[in-house]
């Protein structure tokens, strides 16, 4: 009992790390996708309403209302870039809350 008690919370830091490692990592892998779809809609549309939507539409799994979209201009031949940031907060028993800002970033050639 006393060996489980020692080791209790190190193993409870280590299953909980994991698992909140595993939510960061899937939410970066969101934003980065939404980035893509929010560049490629803008470079083909040339709409930055279309370009934001889709972006929205693509990161259905994050707060939306936590969601910042950014697009830049669209000349016909340069990049459109569309960079997404999210909040993001890792919570782990036994240790301080983390917060901090992912950003992920869409580059398309703008006119297809």
């Amino acid at each position: 009992m006393v060996e489980f008690a020692l080791i209790l919370p190190l193993l409870l830091l280590l299953v909980f790390g994991t698992i909140e490692f595993g939510r960061a990592y899937n939410a970066q892998n969101t934003l980065t996708h939404a980035a893509r779809e929010g560049a490629r809609e803008y470079a083909i549309t040339q709409d930055a309403t279309a370009g934001e939507d889709a972006a929205r539409n693509a990161a259905t799994s994050l707060k939306q209302n936590l969601l910042t979209v950014n697009m830049s201009a669209c000349d016909a031949g340069q990049p459109a870039t569309a960079t997404l940031q999210y909040p993001f907060e890792i919570n782990i028993a036994f240790w301080r809350v983390t917060n901090f800002t992912m950003q992920a970033e869409g580059v398309m050639r703008c006119g297809g």
